[in-house]
């Protein structure tokens, strides 16, 4: 019994971090959209989240990498994307929202290949705003 109480309670404490790590309003700002045009710096096609990198220029000129974050890549194949939609040295357009804290961090709703491919870079169950971001 006592073993049993321990248990649901350290399930508890971790379901909360869980739930946490995956919300999206934990760490973007579903009212700061960017749009910036680059090239893919690197790729990440991992779990839990893809992830790739790109190299843009910010307002004053200077060159900044952001670091983009996507859905999972089972979630991005059923929107059409392999591991090798996206490739080091390719230009795109990304539209999304911008991370709460880090500069240069964002959650890419869409990406537009330079062979004019637009692929939606969420999940449909993955509870970021709408905003016709990427739609």
């Amino acid at each position: 019994m006592k073993y049993g109480i321990l248990a649901a309670i350290f399930s508890l404490i971790g379901s909360g971090a869980a739930l946490a790590h995956h919300s999206f309003s934990t760490e973007y700002d579903g009212t700061k959209t960017f749009n910036i045009k680059g090239t893919v710096s690197k790729v990440e096609w991992t779990n839990p989240h893809a992830r790739f990198y790109v190299d843009t220029t910010d307002e004053s000129g200077k060159m900044v990498t952001w670091n983009m974050e996507l859905a999972s890549p089972s979630a991005l194949a059923r929107n059409g994307w392999t591991s090798r939609t996206l490739k080091v040295g390719d230009t795109v357009t990304v539209t999304g929202y911008a991370a709460k804290v880090a500069q240069f961090r964002g959650d890419a709703r869409s990406v537009v290949t330079a062979d004019g491919r637009s692929l939606f870079g969420g999940a449909s169950d993955d509870g970021r705003p709408d905003a016709g971001l990427g739609q």
